[in-house]
């Protein structure tokens, strides 16, 4: 075939050729294949002259059957395009193969030539899942299951590099799994990450067809071990590493070698057995493995009859025609304990490294078109020509940065050259032991992927000592780069190259006097010291025409007293860009003096710098002298005074991290040194120790079906890749892809929109915009229709659509979207609920609550009878859902009578066949929404949905063509909106003894441009002001705040997480203020059955909060932990502990919405005995289909695995409520049990005639033959509710809510107060959600819960710049929670029992299988670790002497404003002054 044409660029001085003219000879000479050759699954493939702007997964997801591997964000911050590369491990002399797992989004295609590539669908399926697969279905470590192929892919190189094919060994341990990063390039917002780490842990715990080899200790382990939690706690949730003698068992308990079971192999552990134990011991599942695992008959194993004909003779009666098995079925349960078994692990039957790749000889590549090429060189020589040739080609190594800026930044690098597989830059060649004795210099090939080099740095330290500190310092700062998955193509050249002002590794080289070595082709070899080698902002001194080949990097000699260190602060821990990182090096002469210095910091100018003035003040002071840290604290302001309004933001807290991190390093220094006492606590950072925690997996109230811990009905597929999302759906024939255009002003006039630039672009088709509907119709709302599908003549935020180009792929449509060119007219912004009250911009709402004396407008006499008040204003950010599937929709017109089939990833499929009906001007009966089912949606996709799949019908109906859209990361987050910002301005009065008696608040909600749901959050929010607490006088006032940011909308917890959160901030103050126990002063205050909340609701029989907080301050030792925290906080001065104990009630009902409370559901039974079951409701990871088939099985009496749930659409279930309030179970399970109840009842006449027992194969052939009605429609609408705003007649008021699902959270933290990170050293929840329908989906949900409420109250902040745009807007700049953030010790437990220990009954709810709904309850106890961080702050604060009266935490409590929050002379010096007129860089809208 023809070679591609280089593209013609703009040539560069002082070059005058052109691309073409001077790549064409090197293309023509030696560039001569344009062919990628490699293996995918153990496939040989071919590709010729492929797409030069695919990336890795560009090209995967092209292919028909490798659907697994999902985009998730694009830039490598989520993991859910995870893939493994199986390569020759080069560092080895052996034949050793090793497993890199890697970004899909982010690698060259270009790269995987030679390489095998393995995806989530080459190491198993659902016929026969790979065992990590079965292992994190049957622990239910999936629940939406988008992120999961991803996260089992980056398990899977952790398990394959564990094993040594030679010595048939494992090194695999809990250590490896938790805390050497393997997960941290992974995401999930669901499962709360604890049941996947379990899963993961079962390698060890459970045998691995093999000895596990000796653990070896790692260089840091002393330092970690300093760090393992001192808590006084027994159980499996304890911090000791030996079993806890645990009856029935201990997860840490080795393989017993004692005992053996025919049904594995000798090498398994046998599964132990519960035996009786006290009445408050939580009991785990039991867990084993076994060669051919056995399912629990009632669950699993269905048969089906044969075709009605073949029953003529009387043997067709009893013929079977087929049989099902659920995915991973339970082996069984018993006494109410499940039991779990597991395919055992066997290592030689994994895929192996293609033969015919150990032969490979690579070859020079060249391939791409006339807009951008790939050239991919072998040697050093010939990048050298190809760089003296052309300088402008851009270097590409682990692409991390590079695909980040063309995907986002729309950078397009014409000529992209990828260096990775070059040996000479790749292969760091260490020297021997002898050598390394002596050596004054460690040499590293500057392209050495990161892994590798933690790995040498590692090696050199181990061997070296101290002498090589500035490696270990190195290693530090590689450990917290970025994700596993980057860290294992990037490379210190690309770090440097890229000259990012937060660089984590470029302090480190500067601060160690390393040089650099670069070679071109005129002078050969140069040195570039790294001192002079940042000149501005990404500028360096690297010669265009050169390549960075080595780092020279100095080790001292022996005798010399050196010390370097390096130290980073970010928003998160692991995978996290810096906010301020730092490398210090102090060398000092015999007396202690100060011979050499180097402080250098990234994040704090525009390019990686030293502190000069610190140095110059430092060189000859005696280095242990208070007064030198003085002065050396003193010059760093100096070197780094930032304004308020700097760049970044955060200027006071850069400018206190500054010193604070310096002030680390002169302690640890010192001790280094053995120069005299210092105070370790100044020295130690927050470490974590290996996870734990318990569940308690036994269920009293277990049935046949209902009640029993059943994996996630699809989590077997959705660990193999094979579950499928919007966006996996084949292509359909003729389809055409939308690009949306979006405003990049945040309110302005439209001038003008030229769309010829886009329509001339290859492969787009045409265009819709506001002209493409009438004016009428170009308007929507989920309650009032107040916003416009397209831009009429103004814009009202950031992000919103103008119109949307469709063309014949994704990335032409998103190609052509840029280029349409649209003029604006800036008009002033409103982004903060401030801003909107000082401009009166609000939109109608108008609801109070009134209690009391408020009735008749008396709440003065109330205050007046108060002996104290306190009031406040408290502010709280929103939260972005960040479900990892962003929103996407494919539309199919069918051709005839505007009938189309609308697959949408939505929670509300009633809301989106409506408005599609109303944009294509059909009846909605012709309109299908379909979904089955959502990649996460928390309360994101009720809503704002809608508009994609009505644009792409739109589309669809104007070309009569297939449509399909998928946001990318950016996109969903400018257009789904957030949890509402909100703000509360109260006032609370109490007698002296504690009792509340008046509260009022005018309570503000940032609803954004439109009104979307906010009204009914305000509502939601105002009827949990109260938490559980009974004030006699409330006055509540809603305000819903109309400002130029995106539309926030509905999000787990709808409102009541922020009501709440006042509620127990109030209670706060009012300890405080009063000087009393905060535990005190709520005992005092809850609600007492017959007392009402400020809306009227009486508290009935069902108010399980007091004995719930009882049982969690016993199980939980809360008063022995809070006395240990009290002695911790007077003891250390540098690290503060808080610990709290906080309840929780939430009401379940969609509120006033009466006409959402409400549900159908339609079941079939065919002739051969399987069932069809379709409801309103949409699967989304909550396990809803799950519960729901439950329900169906044991009212019909047949196995689990008969029922089948195809998908939620509104051709089968009209009018369908939203899946949203948490009442999902509750509404569509008492439909269900509404339809099964009419077929049972049909067919009890044949359960007489042929037995109890007899299977529904039999019934229903018996019940067709007398021609009963095998389909029933099911029906429930709530009962009891029906509250009316206003209505303050006992005797006419209905209550809100159907009931309350409570609960009790208790967290212990501990805080580093020189840098305000901190750690969750413990955890444990009770939730009542009375009988559980699924204990193992209800504590999933529990978790994941609090794992959300954890990020939306300490790391999730969502910023704007002050002209609107969001800035927030990707894994890159916003932080949900990873693997390494979860609690250390993790214990859940369900409501059982009151506190005699008789067990409770929920009978009373009348609600389905006496069950309550738990999606959305459990988040507020996310709070515990934000009030028991304000505690741990307090008691900094009272160490400093800073007042308590009137001081402020706001959520969320980042370690930004927890570190400001200290108040201590280091932040003091390092205040920033705000000068008139001076905005702060970022805003937050609350």
């Amino acid at each position: 075939m023809a070679l591609p044409t280089p593209p013609t660029t703009a040539a560069v001085p002082p070059r005058a050729q052109s691309a073409a003219e001077a790549l064409t000879p090197l293309i023509e000479s030696t560039y001569t294949s344009p062919e990628i050759i490699f293996y995918i699954n153990g496939r040989k493939t071919t590709l010729s002259n492929p797409n030069p702007h695919w990336t890795l997964l560009d090209y995967i997801r092209a292919q028909p059957n490798l659907k697994g591997t999902k985009l998730g964000c694009g830039e490598g911050g989520c993991g859910a395009c995870t893939v493994v590369l199986q390569v020759p491990e080069s560092r080895s002399e052996k034949r050793r193969v090793k497993h890199l797992s890697v970004n899909a989004c982010l690698f060259p295609l270009v790269g995987i030539d030679g390489k095998h590539v393995i995806t989530v669908e080459g190491i198993g399926s659902v016929d026969k899942p790979h065992p990590l697969q079965e292992r994190i279905a049957k622990l239910h470590g999936s629940q939406c299951g988008f992120c999961t192929p991803g996260i089992v892919m980056s398990l899977y190189a952790l398990v394959r590099n564990a094993y040594d094919p030679e010595t048939k060994k494992f090194k695999l341990s809990e250590r490896d799994i938790e805390l050497e990063g393997h997960l941290d390039g992974n995401l999930c917002r669901c499962t709360g990450y604890k049941p996947i780490l379990q899963a993961a842990k079962t390698f060890i715990t459970e045998d691995l067809k093999g000895k596990l080899a000796d653990e070896s200790t790692a260089p840091d382990d002393a330092k970690v071990d300093r760090e393992v939690l001192d808590l006084a706690q027994t159980g499996c949730g304890s911090a000791s590493k030996g079993s806890c003698g645990r009856p029935g068992g201990c997860c840490r308990d080795g393989p017993s070698d004692s005992s053996s079971s025919d049904s594995i192999s000798p090498a398994s552990t046998p599964p132990t057995e519960p035996t009786s134990t006290p009445d408050d011991e939580n009991i785990p599942a039991v867990v084993g493995v076994a060669k051919e695992p056995q399912p629990d008959p009632a669950l699993s194993g269905a048969t089906y009859a044969p075709p009605v004909k073949s029953k003529e003779n009387k043997l067709g009666e009893t013929e079977i025609k087929t049989a099902t098995t659920l995915e991973a079925p339970l082996s069984e349960s018993r006494h109410g304990v499940p039991h779990v078994q597991f395919l055992e692990y066997v290592p030689g039957t994994e895929l192996i490294f293609p033969s015919a790749l150990w032969k490979y000889e690579p070859r020079p590549l060249c391939y791409g078109n006339g807009k951008k090429i790939w050239l991919r060189p072998t040697t050093l020589d010939q990048l050298i020509t190809l760089k003296d040739a052309y300088p402008s080609a851009k270097l590409v190594g682990g692409a991390s940065e590079v695909q980040v800026e063309v995907r986002f930044k729309h950078s397009d690098f014409a000529v992209s050259v990828y260096v990775s597989d070059i040996p000479e830059l790749r292969e760091t060649k260490l020297p021997s032991d002898a050598q390394l004795v002596s050596a004054s210099e460690l040499v590293i090939a500057a392209n050495t992927p990161l892994t590798e080099l933690e790995t040498i740095c590692k090696e050199v330290y181990a061997k070296l000592g101290k002498r090589a500190m500035v490696l270990e310092a190195l290693r530090k700062q590689l450990r917290y780069f970025a994700g596993r998955q980057i860290r294992n193509v990037a490379s210190l050249a690309g770090n440097i190259a890229t000259a990012s002002p937060i660089s984590d590794a470029n302090p480190v080289l500067l601060a160690s006097g390393a040089t650099l070595v670069a070679r071109n082709k005129t002078k050969g070899a140069i040195a570039l010291p790294m001192s002079e080698f940042f000149v501005a902002y990404r500028t360096t001194t690297l010669p265009p025409d050169a390549v960075l080949t080595h780092i020279r990097l100095p080790i001292p000699s022996h005798e010399a007293r050196e010390v370097s260190k390096a130290y980073k602060q970010a928003k998160r821990k692991d995978d996290d860009i810096a906010i301020v990182t730092s490398a210090f090096r102090v060398r000092l002469g015999n007396e202690g003096y100060v011979e050499d210095v180097c402080l250098v910091y990234g994040g704090m100018a525009p390019t990686t710098k030293e502190a000069i003035k610190a140095k110059q003040t430092l060189l000859g002071k005696k280095w242990f002298n208070s007064e030198t840290l003085d002065v050396a604290l003193d010059a760093l302001i100096k070197d780094f005074d930032l304004p308020y309004t700097v760049p970044g933001g955060m200027a006071h807290y850069r400018k206190t991290l500054t010193l604070s991190l310096f002030f680390r390093f002169w302690h640890e220094s010192a001790a280094e040194l053995g120069l005299g006492e210092v105070d370790n606590q100044a020295i130690d950072e927050i470490h974590r120790a290996i996870s734990d925690g318990i569940r308690d997996d036994y269920n009293p109230n277990e049935q046949r079906v209902v009640g029993k811990q059943v994996p996630h009905l699809s989590s077997v597929k959705q660990c193999t890749g094979e579950a499928e999302y919007i966006d996996d759906m084949p292509k359909q024939d003729r389809e055409l892809f939308g690009g949306l255009v979006l405003s990049t002003k945040a309110h302005a006039k439209v001038v003008s929109v030229d769309w010829a630039p886009a329509l001339e672009l290859p492969g787009v088709v045409g265009y819709i915009d506001k002209n493409s509907i009438s004016k009428d119709k170009n308007v929507w709302g989920s309650i009032k229709k107040d916003e416009p599908f397209f831009v009429e003549d103004e814009v009202l935020h950031h992000g919103q659509v103008i119109g949307m180009v469709y063309a014949e792929t994704a990335l032409e449509a998103q190609a052509a979207a840029r280029a349409v060119k649209i003029v604006y007219e800036d008009l002033p912004v409103i982004l903060t609920i401030d801003e909107a009250i000082d401009a009166n911009s609000f939109f109608d709402h108008g609801k109070h609550l009134r209690k009391g004396l408020a009735l008749d407008d008396r709440m003065d006499e109330a205050f007046a009878q108060c002996d104290r008040i306190f009031e406040g204003t408290t502010r709280m950010g929103g939260q972005e859902h960040f479900y990892l599937e962003t929103n996407a929709a494919l539309v199919v017109p069918s051709g005839e009578d505007g009938q189309m089939e609308v697959w949408s990833s939505t929670q509300n499929t009633m809301e989106t066949q409506e408005f599609v009906s109303q944009v294509t001007g059909v009846p909605s009966n012709r309109i299908n929404a379909r979904v089955k089912r959502l990649g996460g949606g928390f309360g994101g996709k009720e809503s704002r949905s809608v508009p994609f799949a009505c644009y792409l019908a739109i589309a669809a109906k104007k070309e009569k063509r297939p449509m399909r859209l998928m946001l990318n990361r950016d996109e969903d987050m400018l257009l789904s909106g957030q949890r509402h910002p909100v703000q509360a301005r109260w006032r609370v009065g109490v007698s002296n003894e504690g009792k509340l008696i008046a509260l009022e608040a005018d309570v503000y909600d940032n609803a954004g441009y439109s009104q979307d749901m906010s009204g009914a959050v305000m509502d939601r929010c105002i009827t949990h002001f109260d938490n559980t607490y009974e004030c006699p006088n409330v006055y509540l006032r809603g305000h819903v705040c109309r400002t130029n940011i995106h539309s926030n909308t509905a999000f787990r917890g709808f409102g009541a997480p922020q009501g709440m959160y006042f509620a127990e901030t109030y209670m706060y103050n009012i300890a405080e203020g009063l000087n009393m126990d905060i535990d005190e002063l709520r005992l005092k205050n809850l609600y007492k059955v017959g007392e009402h909340t400020p809306f009227f609701q009486k508290i009935d029989d069902d108010w399980h909060v007091p004995i719930t907080l009882e049982q969690l301050r016993r199980s939980s030792e809360y008063e022995k932990r809070k006395a240990a925290v009290a002695a911790f906080n007077k003891t250390n001065r540098w690290k503060k502990r808080g610990i709290c104990l906080v309840p929780t009630k939430f009401g379940l009902s969609f509120a006033t919405a009466l006409h959402l409370n409400q549900a159908g559901a339609y079941i079939k039974i065919y002739h051969d005995g399987s069932v069809l079951l379709h409801h309103g409701g949409t699967e989304m990871g909550q396990g809803l289909y799950t519960k729901m088939c439950q329900i169906a099985a044991q009212e019909l009496g047949v196995p689990l695995d008969s029922i089948y749930t195809q998908d939620s659409q509104t051709y089968q279930i009209a009018n369908a409520s939203p899946t949203a309030a948490s009442s999902g179970s509750d509404l569509n399970g008492m439909a269900v049990k509404n339809a099964c109840d009419q077929i049972n009842e049909r067919l009890a006449p044949y359960r007489e005639q042929l037995g109890k027992d007899a299977p529904l194969r039999a019934l229903a052939h018996a019940a067709y033959l007398d021609r009963v009605n095998l389909a029933a429609n099911g029906f429930w609408k709530m009962p009891k509710v029906g509250y009316k705003w206003g209505d303050t007649n006992w005797d006419t008021v209905k209550p809100m809510y159907y009931y309350f699902t409570q609960g009790a959270g208790c967290t212990e933290v501990e805080v580093d107060l020189l840098t305000g990170d901190h750690t969750v050293l413990r955890t444990d929840l009770m939730m009542d959600v009375g009988n559980s329908i699924n204990p193992a989906i209800d504590y999933g949900q529990i978790e994941g819960a609090f794992i959300q409420g954890q990020g939306l109250f300490t790391m999730e902040e969502t910023l704007w710049t002050t002209s609107g745009q969001l800035f927030t807007k990707g894994p890159g700049t916003y932080k949900i929670p990873g693997f390494a953030d979860i609690p250390q010790i993790f214990n859940v437990s369900l409501l059982r029992n009151d506190l005699d220990g008789k067990p409770l009954t929920w009978h009373h709810l009348r609600s389905v299988q006496s069950s309550k709904g738990i999606g959305e309850p459990p988040l507020f106890l996310g709070s515990t670790v934000f009030f028991a961080l304000r505690e741990a702050v307090k008691a900094a604060r009272e160490m400093n002497g800073q007042g308590l009266q009137g001081w402020e935490l706001d959520s969320p409590a980042t370690s930004e404003r927890l570190r400001l929050a200290v108040g201590d002379e280091i932040s003091r010096k390092a205040q920033v002054v705000r000068r008139e007129g001076e905005k702060a860089f970022f805003v937050a809208v609350a």
